[in-house]
């Protein structure tokens, strides 16, 4: 059987739950959710919501999380869709085992990532959206193909969900199939620990939402950091969908 391992690039608040659960809905795809994240903490030092929890969860070892990434796929599914934390690849996480993948950059503004992460955390960082990690693995994908990879944008999905997510299959040689429109409200099994605090508006939800065309205003120390994401964001939205 032929097997199909999308690792799905992204930040917090970026709609990429939305994605996970899109993908869940195929029963020929496994997901997996942040599988990174234990080791990201336990090597950054950095403090979230129920971090014992998430410790406690997964492996720490991001060595180990790298081989299970490329060994068999949960459910002898053809398909394995990875959604990965750009941030979570700190020094001492492998970035080889992306050359054995299919990966795809999600993208959303700066500015919607922001309003929306500052209503989980109080403070926040650039490193903490990811957005200079995304650029640096987009930078490191390209060099390899020798052509920029995949690159979907968020609002784009929201505004077009079956175009958008037509194409995102096609780029990927997947069929595409009317069940990724939609999904079960709750909680998924396949949901990381952290579900409870992060993913309360997908619970809610069966469907990708329309998009927001409201303008997005922040206080002064989030614009600033908004600044200084925009010019990784705009240099992978060059090559959206």
């Amino acid at each position: 059987m032929s097997i199909r391992r999308i690792a799905m690039w992204s930040g917090p608040r970026n709609l990429s739950t939305a994605m996970m659960r899109s993908f869940s809905s195929r029963p020929d795809t496994a997901v997996s959710d942040e599988p990174f994240y234990a080791a990201y903490l336990a090597r950054s030092g950095v403090v979230h919501p129920m971090q014992d929890e998430v410790l406690a969860s997964q492996t720490q070892d991001p060595h180990q999380v790298a081989a299970d990434l490329l060994g068999p796929v949960p459910g002898n599914k053809s398909i394995w869709y990875q959604k990965h934390m750009a941030h979570h690849m700190i020094e001492g996480v492998p970035l080889d085992w992306m050359d054995n993948v299919t990966n795809v950059f999600l993208l959303r503004s700066p500015e919607r990532v922001l309003a929306s992460y500052a209503q989980k955390r109080e403070h926040v960082t650039l490193r903490d959206i990811g957005f200079a990690e995304q650029a640096m693995l987009f930078d490191r994908v390209a060099d390899r193909l020798g052509h920029a990879p995949t690159v979907v944008d968020s609002e784009d999905v929201r505004r077009d969900p079956r175009g958008t997510l037509g194409a995102l299959c096609k780029a990927v040689q997947i069929p595409f199939i009317e069940a990724m429109l939609s999904w079960p409200k709750g909680q998924h099994p396949d949901d990381g620990v952290w579900a409870p605090h992060w993913y309360g508006a997908i619970f809610n939800s069966t469907s990708f939402a329309p998009p927001d065309d409201n303008p997005t205003t922040l206080p002064d120390h989030l614009r600033g950091i908004a600044d200084q994401a925009r010019p990784f964001y705009e240099r992978m939205a060059a090559h959206r969908q």
